[in-house]
């Protein structure tokens, strides 16, 4: 580090440290790789000064010079049965030091490596659905890219035949190189397909996908993992030339984007157990659990045929979360005398428990995090334990000020989210050390909490404010209030982010926002005493519990016709 750096950033003088900060983000900036990386680490160290706006100053130019991933989701869209290795390629975004990491998978069938700023994602469906996440992590941070897709015997009816993807190139575009098919295949509707791919549209905010049959075997190692830390930054060349032509054409259907309308609909409700609090629809979309407060039953419902089958629990089960490959669903739990505290680890193939956590006296809405641990708001203690992923073993303890209802999470800012109850605020937390960065201010009550797709906004119910915030992720300013229904209990976001829904429990309805300005946009009437809410990941429905009518109302969120559920 430059004798001159260390001088400025040690100063008694906050203007000088402030220039110190400056300079650390240029050299972090900067295609010397071992000074970028010590420039970030002493950023990071800033980040707990005293000085706030230093700490700011710091904060904001470790932002500005970590790593980023876009599209940060790709969707494979549902294939047929028997597909071969799918793939696409991500951009990777920031200083030179962003390409100086390792990159690791999860998810059934996933693969990814880095070459220079661009990660090529492969899928060889293995499952009947995915749910994954590929990591790019380094000395620039990590980001995250979400992987979905599904596999299905027949394929639906809007298909489109591909025969090569050619790179991402560094400007952000996606250049598509298309060959020649048969004349007969030459129909106006593929063209038309074709033309909007290649013209680098992102339907949804995923990534467009294709399927390559090369005949070649899957890569067998699930992690790449890359050597030590170089002098300099790689050079990167735009890649311009088509690769060679496919041995074979394999057809795929076009992602399809879910938008959401301003102004849902109730299309079905469905009896459940006595009383419903927490619910959440698997990652599939298939599967919808709901806790059952009076009845102490999870009940699981299906989607698609409505059908309802129960689960026993030990104790009083509050709130629902599922594990990011959706193979274990988890629930908390505790009794009025606030005895039973606990999580239950439920397998969701056998609909059996596996195992009880033992965790802090009344814990809350409990949330997975984008690495897959557990994350346990515990009310009474005013701090969030962390589980491992498995729901094996205590990851760790985050104190928050009283009284925490819920976690929520920005991938892209590695930060989470808590809602304080009795202390009117907002925590945010670094989840990359699970530390405390700092709290806001919000209105009265804040009992539910939701982030943005996007990771760059946070909704916030004041319960006894009848009103909710907006938040901005990165430095937690405040838009708002934004008057809703009496006392909202429960928020959440449309997959597509335009739209988010704030549960009213004193006034029996859903206040529907429009997600990046808060404007109100309608107000739907559900059951009695509404209690939660959880959208569908496929984005066409949203569930709420109706504690005084023991059911779920179903709203249909999305302009598309055919969803599920719509009869």
């Amino acid at each position: 580090m430059p004798t001159q750096v260390l001088t400025e950033i040690d100063s008694s003088v906050r203007e000088t440290r402030l220039k110190g900060v400056g300079e650390l983000e240029r050299l972090a900036n900067g295609t010397d790789l071992a000074m970028a990386a010590a420039a970030r680490h002493t950023l990071m160290r800033l980040t707990q000064e005293d000085s706030r706006s230093v700490a700011a100053a710091a904060a904001a130019a470790l932002e500005r010079t970590t790593v980023r991933l876009v599209p940060d989701q790709i969707h494979f869209g549902q294939v047929s049965a028997g597909t071969p290795r799918l793939l696409a390629e991500v951009l990777v975004e920031g200083p030179p030091l962003a390409v100086a990491a390792a990159v690791t998978v999860s998810g059934p069938g996933l693969r990814a490596v880095l070459a220079g700023r661009r990660l090529r994602i492969a899928w060889l469906p293995a499952s009947d659905w995915l749910d994954g996440t590929v990591t790019v992590r380094g000395p620039a941070g990590w980001a995250d890219v979400r992987v979905t897709g599904q596999v299905a015997a027949t394929l639906p009816p809007s298909q489109v035949e591909i025969e090569e993807l050619a790179a991402v190139d560094d400007l952000g575009a996606t250049r598509m190189t298309v060959l020649s098919a048969p004349a007969k295949r030459r129909q106006a509707r593929g063209t038309v397909l074709l033309a909007a791919l290649a013209a680098g549209v992102l339907l949804g905010g995923a990534g467009v996908a294709v399927a390559l049959n090369r005949g070649e075997q899957p890569d067998p190692a699930p992690v790449v993992a890359f050597g030590p830390l170089p002098s300099t930054a790689p050079a990167t060349t735009p890649t311009t030339a088509a690769a060679p032509a496919p041995a074979g054409i394999v057809r795929v259907p076009l992602a399809q984007g879910v938008a959401s309308v301003a102004k849902p609909a109730v299309v079905g409700t469905i009896r459940v157990g006595a009383e419903p609090e927490g619910v959440m629809v698997s990652p599939d979309s298939r599967t919808v659990y709901v806790a059952n407060q009076n009845s102490r039953i999870l009940s699981v419902v299906d989607a698609a045929s409505r059908r309802v089958t129960t689960i026993r629990m030990r104790n009083t089960p509050r709130f629902v979360a599922t594990s990011r490959d959706g193979r274990l669903v988890f629930v908390s739990m505790y009794e009025k005398d606030m005895s039973g505290s606990g999580v239950a680890v439920v397998d969701a193939a056998s609909r059996k428990v596996l195992r009880h956590l033992s965790t802090g006296v009344q814990p809350f809405t409990l949330a997975v995090g984008p690495d897959g641990r557990i994350w346990v708001p515990i009310h009474s203690a005013g701090r969030v334990e962390i589980y491992s992923a498995d729901g094996h073993r205590a990851g760790g303890r985050v104190k928050v000020p009283p009284n925490p209802h819920a976690v929520a999470f920005s991938e892209r800012l590695g930060r989470a989210y808590t809602a304080n109850h009795e202390s009117n605020a907002v925590s945010i937390i670094d989840t990359r050390t699970d530390r405390l960065v700092k709290s806001v201010p919000v209105s009265k009550s804040p009992h539910s909490i939701a982030v943005s797709p996007d990771g760059r906004r946070v909704l916030v119910a004041g319960y006894d404010a009848n009103t909710a915030d907006l938040l901005d992720a990165a430095n937690g300013r405040r838009t708002g209030p934004f008057r809703v229904g009496k006392q909202p209990q429960s928020v959440a976001f449309a997959p597509d982010g335009e739209h988010a829904y704030v549960v009213n429990e004193g006034d029996d309805s859903v206040s529907v926002l429009n997600g990046r300005t808060g404007a109100v946009t309608a107000t739907v009437r559900v059951g009695g005493s509404p209690r939660t809410i959880s959208v569908s990941p496929d984005g066409r429905l949203a569930y709420v519990t109706n504690g005084a009518d023991n059911t779920i109302s179903m709203l249909r969120i999305s302009a598309q016709a055919g969803d599920r559920g719509q009869r």
